[in-house]
């Protein structure tokens, strides 16, 4: 399923703000058997276009990322690897497969996820051809029900927790993969694209538990899945800056003039 190793799936503690471990628990991404999203769904896009799902989609097989727009925790960096994958795949965006997002926060309107998907994405083909849908409860209530995404409100923060994952759809609805957007790669991305767009589905007996849900105002400090995403990218960095090092080191011994 791709969960990024090293990540746990669960934020209970201290930091978790107003969410008990209970109401975390009901928190995830499980698509039921033979799940489809409703192609009547009606949202609005975020050029203000009143359209449904099916339109959206188009009949191409589609990553669907819901999201919440004004969220800076972890929805931010899932979409921008989401948008890096999807550009190495090498399928052309808008004709080989759509990338729709659906933001599940109803206050967060048009030109918050219009500014939010630019920033992520940035210019190009990708963002261009993207599908930025919000609605009312009502419909996306109908649409994460049916794909088998669930979140939670913490009214103490203003903020959600909702599983870090998106899901591939063929053209006609169906769920076709769940996956984790941080720990995605093109070649999985791409083959799940093609084999959605074949009208073929994968096994979906996991469920997808990693959450976005990470910074606590109240305390000011990160719940344990944003301090180990912070933790990664720092190791990360220190690698390469090593690795850098290292390089330079033996490429001014190989240069260096014997005495």
């Amino acid at each position: 399923m791709g969960l990024l190793p090293g990540l746990l799936p669960g934020l209970a503690g201290p930091a978790a703000a107003g969410l008990t471990p209970k109401d975390l628990s009901g928190v995830g991404l499980a698509p039921p058997p033979g799940a489809r999203a409703p192609l009547d769904a009606a949202f609005t896009d975020a050029a203000g276009r009143r359209l449904s799902l099916g339109q959206a989609l188009d009949g191409r097989p589609a990553l669907l990322m819901p999201l919440d727009y004004a969220c800076r925790n972890v929805c931010d960096p899932m979409l921008a690897v989401a948008g890096t994958a999807l550009a190495a795949t090498g399928l052309a965006p808008g004709t080989d497969f759509r990338l729709v997002t659906l933001g599940i926060n109803p206050r967060a309107d048009q030109d918050t996820a219009r500014a939010m998907v630019a920033e992520q994405l940035g210019a190009g083909p990708l963002l261009a051809s993207a599908v930025v849908l919000t609605g009312a409860p009502g419909p996306v209530a109908a649409v994460t029900r049916a794909i088998g995404y669930t979140y939670a409100y913490d009214r103490d923060t203003d903020s959600y927790a909702h599983p870090a994952g998106a899901l591939v759809l063929t053209g006609d609805g169906r769920v076709a993969r769940a996956l984790s957007p941080l720990a995605m790669t093109a070649r999985d991305l791409r083959l799940a694209l093609v084999e959605a767009g074949e009208g073929r589905v994968g096994a979906l007996s996991d469920r997808l538990l990693l959450l976005c849900y990470g910074y606590d105002p109240q305390t000011g400090i990160y719940t344990p899945l944003i301090r180990r995403i912070l933790t990664a990218s720092g190791v990360v960095t220190v690698l390469a800056i090593a690795g850098l090092v290292a390089w330079l080191h033996r490429r001014s011994r190989g240069g260096a003039t014997p005495a």
